[in-house]
């Protein structure tokens, strides 16, 4: 008995490939660092852990409403109202398990076996591959300068008859930069025109930097949520770095929450009543934790740009939020599958190749980790790339001698 093309030809995560070989090492005794994984080291907010506990507490833990808990819900139509400026009712929310899980429903909703994707490189690695899952076509937009922002342009060019979705990640993982306003108002009229969803995955849009703001593209639309195609994913994890709670979800016309409705009741019924109160929690709770995270994230970032500028031949543009930087190491490999082993067998320092991302001799680092780790992994980054750099160094119990 085989498997199936379908399944056989999904890849493996390249950044839980990554994370597990980061832990084997960890197991041995090494002292690896991990620059690959986007999960910030802060605590769980504790009005998230105070409500998640009470419902623990009652010993009543069972099945919710598949589209998810009526007190979630109401919590993600306030923080939708505080943060894009519309009113939704609950049929237009479907909480999911993570957004990860709320891309792949909205997907396998909207896709036709060969329906084509839009993906704007950099893109996020889950993207084709949720794609391919769903039997549609990733087509990738990769910007003529080389840079991370593609023209308007060069998506109109890459739609054809098949296209269904065009989905827009701002600020992006991984480069961490923001879309403008110019672009995104020409993205949504585009989409409108052409009768295309636009999937705004949104689980950054409070983790910008310099005192900007993320601007909704349900500002650049007159349609209401019934007509629009605008359609919005968030979730808990990255504003505040909740990450294990799993607690993601869409914001969309009834129609289509209905659909999506279906599909989740016939492959994870519901959302863990535990972790939807502890979402409930955060997002009714003291959002002073998002700025916290937020001024955290934005001094990582300034001090990795500042190490990634001693490293020759590292160029790097500034994030404007996230927790992820792409740098471009070409001058060192355009191979950046063969860098990233490169770096975690001499520096013992996770990175994620660039390719992953659509965008080859880049590697994506986070600098969600600790202070302290990322000072250490820089130090070790120059070490092993720049060649004035000494001779030897001292890695956790290891000596480590240049032999490259």
């Amino acid at each position: 008995m085989g498997l199936s093309q379908l399944a056989l030809s999904i890849a493996e995560s390249p950044t839980l490939k990554l994370n597990e070989e980061a832990r084997v090492l960890r197991a041995r005794g090494e002292a690896v660092i991990n620059l690959g994984i986007g999960e910030p080291k802060n605590k769980t907010p504790e009005a998230a852990l105070t409500a998640a506990a009470a419902v623990l507490g009652l010993g009543d833990v069972k099945y919710s409403p598949t589209a998810g808990t009526p007190g979630l819900k109401r919590a993600i139509i306030r923080y939708t109202e505080a943060n894009y400026g519309r009113t939704v009712a609950p049929a237009n929310v479907i909480v999911s398990s993570g957004a990860k899980q709320s891309l792949f429903n909205l997907l396998y909703a909207l896709l036709d076996p060969q329906d084509e994707v839009v993906l704007l490189a950099p893109y996020w690695v889950s993207y084709p591959e949720i794609t391919r899952m769903c039997r549609g076509v990733a087509v990738t937009v990769t910007a003529a300068d080389g840079g991370f922002r593609p023209g308007l342009g060069e998506v109109e060019r890459a739609l054809t008859d098949r296209t269904r979705v065009v989905l827009c990640n701002s600020p992006n993982n991984p480069s961490g930069v923001m879309y403008d306003d110019g672009f995104l108002r020409g993205l949504v009229g585009l989409c409108e025109r052409r009768d295309i969803w636009l999937v705004m995955d949104d689980i950054y849009h409070q983790l910008v930097f310099d005192g900007r703001r993320a601007t909704p593209a349900w500002s650049f639309t007159d349609r209401d949520v019934e007509s629009t195609r605008v359609v919005l994913v968030n979730g808990v994890a990255k504003t505040y770095g909740m990450t294990g709670f799993r607690i993601g979800w869409t914001v969309a016309s009834r129609a289509l929450v209905a659909v999506m409705t279906n599909i989740q009741g016939q492959t994870t019924t519901c959302s863990s009543t535990v972790l939807q109160a502890g979402a409930e929690g955060a997002l009714n709770g003291d959002q002073a934790v998002v700025a916290t995270l937020r001024d955290a994230m934005q001094a990582n970032r300034d001090l990795v740009l500042e190490g990634l500028a001693a490293i020759p031949g590292v160029t790097c543009t500034r994030p404007d939020g996230t927790f992820y930087c792409l740098p471009d190491l070409r001058a060192h490999d355009p191979d950046s599958m063969r860098l990233s082993e490169f770096l975690l067998r001499k520096a013992l320092v996770v990175t994620v190749p660039g390719r992953e991302f659509g965008m080859e001799g880049h590697l994506r680092i986070s600098y969600a980790g600790a202070r302290a780790d990322l000072v250490e992994a820089l130090a070790r980054l120059k070490w092993a790339l720049d060649p004035a750099a000494p001779r030897e160094i001292q890695i956790g119990q290891r000596r480590c001698v240049r032999d490259w």
